[in-house]
Formats: structure tokens, sequence, C-alpha cells
């Protein structure tokens, strides 16, 4: 179901469970832009499901990419101190973007793609995750850093 990465991209963020997915697709591992040590990226965030498919411009810095680790591990501490009625709730990159993830932690996640300035659609994908899905995602985080040199 999964749509592949082109040449010259990498994956960066993969959330996937059966039948849908989301994914943050670096589109190229060169920053467009460096202002005061911050290095900007551009990617696109991809939405694969058996009802809608579709894809979104996502920008994001070098300063996202500490902000993932970061949501990573409050995720983690969030499922130990379990409240269902207030899950744990992240944006990824910040929602001042035009596009970005809402991630939140409930059973089954669920993530949201706002493309913010844009279209303002809102695409909402429960992902039923595996267990160690949180390790592959510090995984793929950590190549994305080697590969941007961060």
């Amino acid at each position: 179901m999964d749509m592949k990465t082109p040449p010259g991209a990498m994956e960066l963020i993969r959330l996937s469970g059966p039948g849908q997915s989301i994914s943050v697709r670096l589109t190229s591992t060169t920053a467009t832009m460096e202002s005061l040590g911050v290095r900007y990226y551009d990617a696109v965030a991809v939405v694969a499901s058996d009802f809608v498919n579709g894809t979104v411009h996502l920008g994001f810095d070098s300063e996202d990419l500490a902000d993932w680790g970061r949501i990573l591990d409050e995720v983690e501490q969030a499922e130990e101190d379990a409240d269902p009625d207030e899950p744990y709730t992240a944006d990824w990159p910040g929602s001042e973007r035009t596009a970005y993830l809402r991630f939140i932690a409930e059973d089954p996640y669920v993530v949201e793609v706002h493309n913010g300035t844009g279209t303002h659609i809102v695409v909402s994908v429960p992902l039923d995750l595996r267990e160690e899905w949180t390790a592959d995602a510090r995984r793929l985080l950590t190549e994305a850093r080697a590969s941007l040199g961060e």
C-alpha cells in the first residue's frame, strides 16, 4: 500500500497500521536555506489508505528534528501515564507552518494531516501502531539526522 520513496529522497517519519499509513519524506537531503545556523528542508506528508491517498508540501527546520525526538519521548511517557480523558497531543512541525501533523496518542492512535494556510483541509487517519513503533521512528530519525549532517 506504500507509495515508494523517490530516488534522492528519504523517509523521516513513517506511521503505519493495517491498510493505511502517514509518512513524511524529505524531497532532498540538501537544505533549501540556512539562516543563523538553522537549516530548512522541504518534505511532503503522504497519506496512503484504501479510502484516500494524497500528499501535501511540508517544510521543517533542523530544530524540528529535535522536536520530533522530544515528541517520541513524551509519547512513551504518556503511554505509561495513560489518561483516556486527555490523550497526549502534539503538532509536528509547529502548527504555524503551512502543513503539519497532529499526533494524538489514543487507542487507536490518530494522526491528522493539516494543510494549515493552504486549503485548510484536515485528513484524520486512525492507526493501529505496533508496540515497537517508537523504536522504528527513532531509527528513521537517527538515519535522517545522519544524512542531513545534524
